[in-house]
């Protein structure tokens, strides 16, 4: 199920589904504990003697944000029971709290009694075992904790109405189902698997209103967590949800880009993707590829995890958008992960520890390395995209010895020596090993800039050794993974069969091949790559209502019926959005250029109200398929929006046509 309003400071990550609830709650780090894993700390009321939480289906619900801020917007309706409830969540932007504020509207005329239940089913540390749920009475709070993780709840004027319980033993539900008679127990204490609900009752005139406000705080010591509440018990959270809100209005705002050529939901896209590209950066650097637990049902893993690839795309479309210090710190971290040889391996955790991976170590009998080459390769490129931007002498100083150098060295000899191309490793889609167009590509890419940075540092050997390693790739993708029967590229050359060495063409057509022309290793113009692209858009265009790019040809991750050449796969967003990226390399014109919108406007139409973006899309109902929100989706957007206006930039001043990518900036015209 989507997490459809993720809200965050980097280091306190709650993700609401689209019955808000909060299934997903991370701290101290983004994707790192999950003290929630995935089940539901369910949200209700009672009136007249019924109760009914907002997860059921007679509620009518929309869950959006405010403009341009991680403040939501929540409106929930229900016709039967005559009520409505607004509420606005966050995560305040300096300390480690969720703030709720709730408004609750009487729709009929006569006065009525109303409560409102919160319940937390915490599984602290990821796991249920060991934890302890008690009610302090003299500041009037519920508090969870296990270790160095505490987590208190209260709401305005102090806590009366709780029960804390045990919960998934024997026959207990939990404390949830205590709050469905309308009364709590009063419970002080209970440990092991527990949960625990709170409440607050008045009574509202006829078609009156009442307001107040739900808090949730979290600590690594009970002091912690008291002091937060303390300060929110004497009446500071609407205070700081206001400072919150303006805290990310001057965010997302900061450069003052001219969107104005772009339409109104183009803008509100691209300023969301900003936004929800945030929530899933942790504090200390990693960039996460999503935080959405419900993919642990079929897979017993997540993607909570820090890919070099994934961080190094996100990490440039953030340095275009203005965001260097997010980058800076994603760069830094990376210091720390690359092994002594020069390379990545496969994923990390958000601390940085090494992940979960399914490559093995050894192959055949034979002992190899389990990476994908183009995470390292690609880090190269980001960084070369980065310096350019800010020209940070500094910084690719201390890139230059801890990164570049290694990761160059390790790209260079790591190549067969009779072709020139790389080695196999795993390719971008972490599904086969061979030697793919995609690596290669990253791989020339990463040797040019490798050797661009040894000439700026006056290493002129090692910049020509860079240099040649580089041409080299590029020529033998041209000799190896063209197939001019096909008149394309391939999509690389694979071990057909694990327990072989040998290397068979695939012709299989992948929108990983937008590599080509994305880093630079051949001209988008170039007829070659316009025949691949030809293939691309015939072959991968889903032909439903739906429309949208599949990964590849007969792909079968996440269908939900057999691929055919109609619907070669579920449509993803970043796949769709490189065909746009392709026809603004290409535009000669604005005209051709306001066409290539189309793909963007057909990622609009397929986000969820909130404007959070899932990995794929159903290619018969348009429904969110796997994780959402996916980081690199919106960083994607963020990517192709800012290529469409650098891109109308270089059209205008050809033309002499003013247009200024920052609102008072006349260094681009």
């Amino acid at each position: 199920m989507a997490r459809d309003i993720p809200i965050s400071n980097g280091k306190l990550l709650i993700c609401f589904d689209r019955e808000y609830r909060i299934r997903d709650l991370y701290f101290p780090h983004v994707g790192q504990e999950n003290h929630a894993c995935g089940y539901p700390f369910r949200f209700g009321i009672w009136v007249d003697g019924r109760f009914s939480w907002f997860s059921d289906n007679s509620w009518h619900k929309q869950l959006n944000y405010l403009e341009d801020s991680l403040v939501t917007d929540v409106t929930l309706q229900n016709h039967e029971l005559g009520l409505e409830v607004r509420c606005s969540d966050f995560v305040d932007y300096r300390k480690n709290f969720h703030g709720k504020t709730i408004k609750v509207k009487n729709l009929r005329a006569e006065k009525r009694h109303i409560k409102v239940f919160f319940h937390q089913d915490f599984r602290i540390y990821g796991s249920e075992v060991g934890d302890t749920g008690f009610y302090e009475p003299n500041i009037k709070a519920v508090v969870h904790y296990k270790g160095n993780r505490y987590f208190l709840s209260s709401v305005s004027g102090g806590t009366e109405l709780y029960s804390i319980g045990a919960k998934a033993h024997g026959n207990a539900e939990g404390t949830w189902r205590d709050a469905e008679d309308g009364h709590l127990q009063n419970t002080a204490i209970t440990h092991g698997s527990v949960d625990s609900t709170i409440g607050k009752e008045h009574t509202v005139a006829g078609h009156g209103e009442w307001d107040f406000e739900y808090w949730l705080c979290a600590g690594k010591d009970f002091n912690e967590v008291k002091t937060m509440h303390e300060s929110l018990l004497a009446g500071s959270l609407k205070s700081r949800l206001l400072l919150t809100h303006e805290y990310w209005k001057l965010w997302v705002n900061k450069e003052d880009f001219d969107l104005t050529p772009l339409p109104e939901w183009a803008q509100k896209l691209f300023k969301r993707s900003l936004l929800i590209v945030s929530t899933q950066v942790d504090h200390e650097g990693a960039i996460l590829a999503a935080n959405d637990s419900e993919i642990q049902a079929a897979y017993k893993d997540h993607y909570s995890y820090l890919w070099p690839r994934d961080g190094a795309l996100v990490a440039n479309a953030l340095d275009q958008a203005g965001y260097r210090q997010i980058s800076q710190r994603f760069f830094h971290l990376l210091v720390k992960l690359i092994q002594p040889e020069g390379y990545f391996l496969h994923k990390y955790n958000p601390r940085g520890e090494l992940a979960s991976s399914w490559h093995p170590w050894l192959r055949n009998g034979k002992p190899q390395l389990p990476i994908q080459e183009d995470e390292t390769a690609l880090v190269l490129w980001a960084l070369s995209e980065h310096f350019d931007l800010t020209r940070d002498v500094e910084f690719i100083r201390e890139m230059y010895e801890t990164i570049i150098i290694k990761a160059g060295r390790f790209l260079a000899s790591y190549r067969d020596a009779k072709t020139g191309l790389p080695l196999p490793s795993y390719d971008l889609w972490e599904e086969r090993k061979g030697i793919m167009t995609f690596t290669c590509c990253t791989v020339e890419s990463g040797l040019r800039v490798a050797a661009k940075f040894a000439q700026m540092f006056g290493e002129v050997g090692i910049a020509a050794e860079f240099a040649l390693a580089a041409s080299e790739v590029k020529a033998a993708i041209e000799k190896h993974l063209y197939d001019p029967v096909q008149g394309r590229y391939l999509r690389g050359l694979i071990h057909h069969h694990d327990n072989t060495d040998e290397l068979v063409p695939d012709a299989t057509v992948d929108a990983s091949l937008f590599a080509l022309f994305r880093f630079g290793t051949f001209s988008v113009k170039c007829e070659r790559v316009r025949s691949t692209m030809r293939a691309y858009r015939d072959k991968l265009w889903v032909k439903t209502h739906i429309g949208g790019i599949a990964r590849y040809q007969h792909d079968w991750y996440q269908a939900g019926s057999p691929p055919t050449d109609q619907v070669p796969g579920n449509p993803w967003v970043i796949s769709t959005l490189w065909l746009m990226m392709e026809e603004i390399f290409g535009a000669e014109l604005e005209d051709e250029l306001s066409d290539s919108l189309k793909y963007l406007e057909w990622v609009h139409r397929h986000a969820l109200p909130s404007g959070v973006l899932a990995e794929q899309i159903d290619p018969y109902t348009g429904a969110p398929i796997s994780v959402s929100p996916l980081t690199w989706s919106h960083a994607t957007v963020i990517d192709s929006v800012m290529l469409y206006l650098r891109k109308l930039s270089e059209l205008r001043r050809a033309r002499r046509v003013p247009y200024s990518l920052k609102n008072g900036d006349r260094l681009i015209h």
